[in-house]
């Protein structure tokens, strides 16, 4: 069988399969099943193009690995064929462990798993399945293989991820200020006492990847909108798992009935294989469907939360520097009370809570990204700079979230 095949990605055009081993990883279920889950979330709620995969983002960053090792090697940084596969298989899997509707449900299905340890979980799965042959791209994802550059490709504050997710994301979105000059940044990247490091020459398109990455947040990932929908998508599921909890008969398909009715934890999920069983078999369509089939359910809460999605009748969301008012609170929660005829302050915060958002566009000390200068010299970009905007992007700002029904 011809394992060498060609993909024509909408971004960067045609790409290709690298090796024989990683054809047979993506054709495996647990790769393909990230074409049913959407990149983005809710997002397409507000632009209507965000419809791309995990499945499209994960080719397009094996694609950008392949170009960042061919660069580094053409300056001189050794890379064997086995390292550079295996750099390019821990990139690819390196969302595998994504639930329905990616972040958006994170610790809603699964209180305290990261859809990282899930992707390692999967990754010594499938190591198992392939005979040992992940072996270096899981030490190299874990970071545990010394040669620490390749771990910074695959996780870091510029790492080939990053580099794909916003440039594909804002392809799709149609918002241009998530537009980055991936290739640059590549073609500048370098390596200096094993860490990656970009020629001083790219540091504006450095600078521009920043900037992008703090407008993508506000403008498309944390828009108003993509809030309200995505946290009335995680209190129909908060619900819809009470009620499962309390033996109400529930539409469900196998996987999604298996975690709500329980509440599973870190600790359990790690341990217990039939928890990772079922979630490899989770996919947005599960989510869909049951919120299709929950909207005619005898629950009111329920019915009425889901019927809110399905015609996009979100929450009224407001964004403010200082936590919400607790009197201003507890009168929405009393005022949706009687406008819906709840029972009582725990029914009305299904339509009225807080919450809270965090926008880090970048971590000053936590794996900083250092520019090589002319003279030899590396420095942290925030000190190389002389955009005085940098300083400001490495503060983290957080914002404080309010959702209220917009009955009342």
């Amino acid at each position: 069988m011809n394992k060498k095949k060609i993909i024509n990605d909408p971004v960067y055009g045609f790409i290709s399969i690298p090796t024989e081993l990683i054809f047979d990883l993506v054709e495996h279920r647990y790769f393909q099943r990230l074409r049913y889950i959407k990149q983005l979330g809710m997002t397409h709620l507000v632009y209507p193009g965000a419809l791309h995969t995990r499945f499209h983002h994960a080719l397009g960053a094996l694609h950008l690995m392949g170009l960042a090792v061919e660069t580094l090697r053409g300056k001189g940084t050794e890379i064997s064929a086995e390292e550079e596969e295996a750099v390019e298989i821990a990139i690819l899997l390196h969302d595998i462990g994504h639930g329905p509707f990616s972040h958006a449900l994170e610790n809603t299905l699964v209180k305290g798993v990261s859809h990282e340890m899930i992707s390692s979980l999967l990754m010594d799965r499938l190591n198992v399945e392939f005979n040992g042959q992940l072996t270096l791209a899981i030490r190299i994802f874990n970071d545990t293989y010394p040669r620490h550059f390749l771990h910074q490709l695959v996780s870091g504050q510029l790492d080939i991820d990053r580099l794909d997710y916003l440039n594909r994301d804002s392809f799709f979105t149609g918002v241009s200020e998530g537009v980055i000059s991936f290739d640059r940044i590549i073609k500048m990247l370098n390596v200096v006492d094993d860490y990656i490091v970009v020629e001083e020459k790219g540091i504006y398109s450095v600078e521009k990847f920043l900037i992008a990455r703090r407008l993508m947040y506000w403008q498309v990932y944390l828009h108003k909108t993509v809030i309200a929908a995505e946290m009335l998508l995680v209190k129909i599921l908060e619900r819809g798992r009470l009620l499962a909890l309390n033996k109400f008969e529930l539409f469900a398909t196998p996987p999604l009935a298996h975690f709500l009715q329980k509440s599973v934890v870190k600790e359990a999920f790690v341990t217990d294989p039939r928890h990772l069983d079922a979630f490899v078999n989770l996919d947005d369509t599960d989510i869909l469907s049951a919120v299709k089939v929950w909207v005619n359910h005898s629950d009111f809460i329920l019915s009425d939360l889901c019927s809110r999605f399905i015609n996009r009748n979100l929450y009224r969301v407001e964004l403010t520097n200082m936590p919400p008012d607790l009197e201003l609170t507890v009168r929405l929660k009393h005022q949706a009370i009687q406008k819906l005829d709840l029972l009582d302050e725990e029914d009305a915060g299904y339509y009225v809570f807080t919450d809270r958002v965090v926008n880090d566009a970048y971590k000053v000390g936590d794996e900083n990204i250092r520019i090589l200068l002319k003279s030899g010299e590396v420095q942290d970009i925030a000190d190389a700079s002389d955009n005085s905007n940098l300083i400001s992007l490495s503060k983290r700002v957080v914002k404080y979230v309010l959702c209220v029904i917009k009955d009342v």
